[in-house]
């Protein structure tokens, strides 16, 4: 049973890999979002004319 958990080295760093970019996507994902929703509460300078 215990021949069957085992994860070689080059297995085991890829998981790590792919772990680590799923981790880092998600917290962008959801970064962006709060950025965007955060922009329609943010008040924009009003544009002046040259005159």
């Amino acid at each position: 049973m215990t021949g069957l958990l085992y994860i070689d080295p080059g297995s085991g760093s890829y998981l790590v890999q792919v772990l680590i970019g799923a981790v880092l996507g998600i917290v962008m994902f959801f970064k962006n979002i709060k950025l965007y929703i955060s922009s329609f509460f943010r008040r924009s300078p009003k544009k002046q004319k040259d005159e």
